[in-house]
């Protein structure tokens, strides 16, 4: 996520190729539709009974054919970019967003078994956005308990490994979530990387952890929050295990694995 950017049914919140991820609240809102809310979970038993995760599939399929459009600029406290990306692709040709999304609904029935309800900051691949700006606020409205957004990287092929971004210290702004987040990044950290056996990034952050205040996400949820960069699709051997939907399941179970951890500690 070089360039990174980063509603409920019953929240009906409004709604260039870049090398990788990241990019509010009173922007208008681009052509996306409200988002799905799981319609398994409540009342269903379970370790996570109760609580409330939601995912974001970083990007969209729709985003690149509307460039004016998510090229809008938004506030994100530290600043403004763009609504949203296209996200990378692996020199293969596949796409971030498709990453992301396939690995999202891979992630909600392993949550919803567990008895989370799950909420979804985009319905399918087909859209465009939402914004940044709008993606946290449905983690806000749905008073989530956790927020996990899911990217893939674009840095040089020569770099590989995974890694997990937390909120930055914005005061006045996030200071109740930023401990949280760090909890909830450490733990998500350590579950995946204990079931994919994928390497911290070696080109970035510090043993699979860095903290940021440009990502509109993190700097506008109110709720504990973190992105994981799954691995850097612009490296072939990470691009092989990413374009694997056999890995892609062992992904999502490491997440989940992680979040269980975060919200039973």
């Amino acid at each position: 996520m070089r360039a990174r950017t980063a509603l409920l049914v019953t929240l009906v919140a409004p709604a260039g190729l870049v090398a990788g991820c990241g990019g509010d609240e009173a922007a208008p809102a681009v052509r996306e539709a409200p988002v799905a809310a799981s319609p398994t979970a409540t009342g269903t038993p379970g370790p996570l009974a109760g609580k409330v995760v939601v995912i974001d599939p970083g990007h969209n399929g729709g985003n690149a054919s509307h460039p004016e459009e998510i090229n809008r600029q938004v506030d994100i406290i530290t600043g403004r970019k763009p609504c949203n990306t296209t996200g990378t692709q692996t020199a293969a040709g596949y796409q971030e967003h498709a990453f992301t999304w396939d690995v999202a609904t891979r992630l909600r029935p392993i949550l919803e078994r567990k008895g989370a309800k799950v909420v979804l900051t985009r319905p399918n691949d087909k859209g465009v956005g939402p914004c940044v700006t709008e993606r946290a606020a449905i983690g806000n409205k749905a008073k989530a308990d956790a927020v996990l957004s899911i990217h893939g990287d674009g840095a040089a092929p020569s770099g590989h490994g995974f890694h997990v971004i937390m909120p930055g210290l914005l005061k006045g702004h996030n200071d109740a979530i930023v401990k949280p987040s760090r909890r909830l990044g450490r733990d998500v950290r350590d579950a995946y990387r204990e079931g994919t056996g994928m390497p911290y990034a070696d080109y970035t952050a510090r043993d699979g952890l860095q903290t940021r205040t440009d990502l509109g996400g993190l700097n506008l949820s109110k709720r504990p929050a973190i992105f994981i960069e799954c691995g850097n699709m612009r490296n072939k051997g990470d691009a092989a295990k990413m374009s694997d939907p056999a890995f892609r399941q062992r992904m999502a179970t490491a997440m989940a694995d992680g979040i269980e951890r975060f919200l039973k500690g």
